[in-house]
């Protein structure tokens, strides 16, 4: 099977302070982030480039993205996490589902482009 990619798509998640980078670990795993750490793979195996930052351990990618700051300034911490496609902000305090994601990183359900999608 083919599959074709938005290869322009970089989706940056910028999370909340967390033990780990996924989220994924010790005993009480909230199942959301087991979920949003398999869709983020899905993307990858699309050709999505997928960055995942958390700020007990990546501070430096926070501070240096001016759109995170200034939502952070704005909203708090509670803004988070934050998904951005291409440096825009996509999603905001919450773990979007696999085809949420998807179609924000300008993916079909199939994996193919969005704007792919339309009859000619």
């Amino acid at each position: 099977m083919t599959r074709i990619v938005n290869k322009t798509a970089k989706l940056e998640v910028f999370d909340p302070p967390m033990c780990c980078s996924s989220g994924v670990c010790g005993p009480n795993v909230d199942p959301k982030l087991v979920q949003f750490s398999a869709a983020l793979d899905w993307l990858r195996a699309q050709g999505i480039q997928v960055k995942r930052y958390n700020p007990s351990h990546q501070y430096d990618a926070f501070a240096g993205n001016a759109t995170v700051v200034r939502a952070i300034t704005e909203h708090g911490l509670n803004c988070l996490p934050l998904i951005l496609v291409n440096g825009s902000i996509v999603s905001r305090g919450e773990y979007p589902a696999k085809e949420a994601l998807a179609a924000k990183a300008g993916l079909s359900r199939t994996g193919a482009p969005a704007e792919n999608l339309g009859v000619a």
